[in-house]
């Protein structure tokens, strides 16, 4: 007799047993057949949470009828936390739970058991399904999940009006015991607000609350389980309470009266400005403001600045201090929007008194229109007439005006301006095309006042004339089949024009002349500006001709008429029989030329010989010497120059010494030429020879001037007298020629005379000396 029974304790404590029956079946062959009929009520079984404590709890007992206690009976469970959380001891059939459990995060676990012979693991009665739910604990706080909550509720207004809702969720098991039941309760907050416990509905505890006293309330809500009985666990929640406003308070003035003064200025001039407290916010507010009465109603008016809610008060009417040197006027502020609530806490407006007074000052010149508007037409020549400006001097004195462009206006200077008349000139011609607008200022100055200035606009328009030729609207190609059929229109041109166009114009489009008897192309004038090319014959070929040069002649029909040609680019192209475009490209293994590859090769070969010897001529002439020949024309005592070694200035003391260009020889007396035999010696001037050990260059140079000047038998190359000398000591001795030729020498240069005139000068320097000269 088979049995299997779990027992374990209910919720209340008492002791489960569960056990099937069995149910005997026999074959016609007398054979016995058990077959096990699930007839098993199962209870849930249930396990405290959160247990702690030191031994594993014990869910329940598994047992078989046919267990004898011998040992041979092996239990086995299986399902959720099967051998981690659940255990089973396989003798006894105990079920513990080894693990602390949690039921908000698993509620029950589902488990089967079974027993199996323990030398086989031979079933010996079928699984049994058996759930093991988790039983709730209060150990969870309540949460406000949208928490921190901000509501918004009139001021003003009755005791119980509602607020906000705010609410709490509870993990706990709200259907077991009292864990999840809440209770809501306020912290802070009173007496301005109070709460509904079971509901959270934020309610209006104290009447009249005031926004302009108070604005912004911090309320805490709290949330506690258990009833709200002691030992209930609790959570809080943030609710910012704003009061928003109604008007309950009337508009007010500072002051019952106000002062201003009124200056003689152009109409809507400002004169002042007042205001209106209202404490309230928004459309609230608002204050509107009127002129009730007063001496001043036909002179001023008064308007509302909308930002800063101010009443602006203006002239309306131009004043005069030797008319009348004060005014007042009586000002109402109201609110235009009025709560009929609070109509019984009194009139919602207030009144001031203003008076403005007159003052007696200089003013600037005032412009007889508040801007200026002329047209000029384009092209116009230089000091055409655009207009005249007038301006007046108000004050009583009416002193003469002085007008002025500020340059700043007219960057460019297109415009001019007679100081006196006030006539706008240009000073070049206009293009419209360039700009079209002109908008510039004018300053008038009063002369002889206290050099105030007024500005006023002038807005010049620049009238369009027919000068720029049409153009078509887009420079695009055409691309045209080689099997077009005549007669068809391969493109539709437009024009463009950079002038204006009146309503009734329009553009005229044909052939230009040289194009008019090409059997290629026709032009038809569509009369909208538009025209349309046709082909007139079949047959094109890109291998014969790939692009065509249609040119077609715009005109504008303007005044005067104005035309241009532009040239239409058509090229042929390869199409399929649907006209669809494939290629537009000339073959490339098609030569029109019909030139072999062979020869392109050569041509390009001579091509490349021609260049290399450009470039190796070039390079050579680079290379060439200078020729050593000197020309008749020049003159070789120019080379002398070569030996000069400049130093570094007369501040040079140190990179190079002056005493080397100097002649020990000459240090105490006259020096002489070599190169020429001088029949007079002029000693030189005391005190203006240098020593020979001076570093002043300037005096140094001045002295070789000077003895240059004053030596009449010396050239009047001054560079000779300046480095005649090379110095001494050297072993391969001078190389100038200068060195060449001495004193003592017995060339004979009497030849010279015979030369003729071009040769008399260095007769004389290098001839013989004359014996009267020797005498003297």
């Amino acid at each position: 007799n088979l049995c299997l029974v779990i027992s374990s304790r209910d919720p209340r404590g008492h002791r489960r047993h569960l056990s099937p029956y069995r149910h005997r079946e026999r074959r016609k062959e007398g054979q016995v057949l058990h077959r096990s009929k699930r007839g098993w009520v199962w209870n849930q079984f249930f396990v405290i949470e959160e247990y702690t404590g030191p031994d594993p709890v014990l869910v329940g007992r598994l047992h078989s009828d046919v267990d004898t206690g011998d040992g041979n009976i092996k239990y086995i469970l299986s399902g959720e936390g099967a051998g981690t959380i659940f255990v089973i001891d396989d003798k006894t059939g105990n079920i513990h739970a080894t693990k602390t459990l949690d039921r908000e995060e698993q509620a029950e676990y589902t488990l089967t058991a079974q027993a199996v012979a323990r030398d086989t693991n031979k079933p010996l009665e079928p699984p049994s399904e058996f759930i093991v739910k988790v039983q709730d604990i209060n150990d969870n706080p309540p949460v406000f999940l949208q928490g921190p909550y901000y509501a918004r509720v009139a001021e003003m207004s009755n005791v119980g009006t509602s607020v906000i809702q705010v609410t709490a969720s509870d993990a706990d098991d709200p259907t077991y015991g009292n864990s999840a039941r809440l209770v809501y309760s306020i912290l802070q907050g009173q007496p301005y607000f109070s709460v509904e416990p079971h509901t959270g509905i934020i309610r209006t505890a104290l009447p009249n609350m005031d926004r302009e006293a108070k604005q912004e309330y911090d309320v805490v809500i709290q949330a506690k389980d258990m009833g709200g009985h002691m030992g209930g666990l609790s959570g809080t929640a943030q609710v910012k309470i704003t009061l928003t406003d109604v008007n309950d308070n009337p508009p007010k003035f500072t002051s019952r009266w106000h002062y201003a003064s009124a200056s003689p200025s152009p109409c809507r001039e400002e004169v002042g400005r007042l205001k209106a407290r209202d404490p309230d916010q928004g459309e609230n507010g608002l204050v509107d403001y009127a002129v009730l009465e007063g001496d001043g109603m036909s002179v001023f008016e008064i308007s509302k600045d909308s930002e800063s809610q101010e009443a602006v008060i203006k002239l309306k009417k131009p004043v005069d201090f030797e008319t009348k040197r004060s005014y007042t006027l009586k000002v109402e502020a109201v609110n235009p929007h009025v709560d009929s609530r609070f109509l019984s806490w009194g009139p919602y407006k207030d009144t001031t008194v203003v008076k403005i007074s007159v003052e007696d000052a200089d003013e600037p010149p005032v412009f007889i229109a508040p801007n200026y508007s002329f047209e000029v037409e384009e092209n116009a020549p230089w000091g055409t007439l655009v207009g005249r400006v007038h301006a007046k001097d108000t004050d009583i004195a009416n002193n003469p005006i002085r007008y002025l462009i500020p340059r700043y206006t007219d960057l460019e200077e297109f415009f001019t301006i007679s100081p006196e008349e006030g006539t706008i000139k240009t000073t070049r011609p206009l293009d419209r095309e360039t700009q079209a607008w002109h908008n510039i200022s004018v300053s008038a100055t009063e002369i002889g006042g206290h050099h105030q200035d007024a500005k006023v606009r002038v807005n010049i328009k620049v009238k369009d004339v027919n000068d720029n030729a049409p153009e078509f609207a887009t420079q695009d190609e055409v691309l045209m089949c080689e099997n077009v059929t005549p007669g068809k229109a391969i493109k539709t041109v437009s024009a463009v024009d950079k002038d204006e166009m009146s309503p009734r114009q329009h553009f005229h489009f044909s052939l230009a002349p040289k194009a008019v008897s090409n059997h290629n192309f026709s032009l038809k004038d569509n009369r909208d500006s538009t025209a349309t090319i046709v082909v007139i014959r079949k047959g094109f070929s890109r291998m014969i001709q790939d692009v065509y040069a249609l040119p077609i002649e715009i005109n504008d029909n303007g005044v005067p008429p104005l035309s241009s040609t532009n040239t239409l680019l058509i090229r042929v192209c390869s199409c399929d029989s649907k006209d669809t475009i494939l290629s537009c490209n000339v073959e490339p293994y098609i030569l029109p030329a019909g030139l072999s590859t062979g020869a392109l090769i050569a041509i390009l070969a001579c091509i490349v010989i021609l260049l290399a010897i450009v470039v190796l001529f070039v390079a050579l002439r680079r290379q060439k010497k200078e020729p050593l020949i000197v020309f008749e024309e020049e003159d070789i005592r120019e080379n002398i120059i070569t030996y000069d070694d400049e130093g570094g200035g007369e501040e040079d003391t140190e990179a190079f010494d002056i005493a080397t260009l100097q002649n020990p020889d000459g240090i105490n007396g006259f020096l002489p030429r070599k190169d020429i035999k001088p029949d007079l010696q002029f000693p030189l001037r005391p005190g203006l020879r240098p020593v020979a050990n001076s570093v002043d260059v300037d005096e140094f140079i001045k002295t070789r001037i000077s003895d240059a000047d004053n030596d009449p038998t010396a050239p009047p190359y001054d560079s000779i007298q300046v480095y005649g000398y090379e110095g001494r000591g050297s072993v391969a001795g001078s190389l100038s020629s200068l060195e060449s030729v001495t004193t003592d020498s017995d060339l004979d240069y009497d030849y010279l005379q015979s030369w003729g005139p071009r040769f008399k000068k260095l007769a004389e320097l290098y001839g013989t000396k004359d014996p009267a000269e020797d005498n003297s």
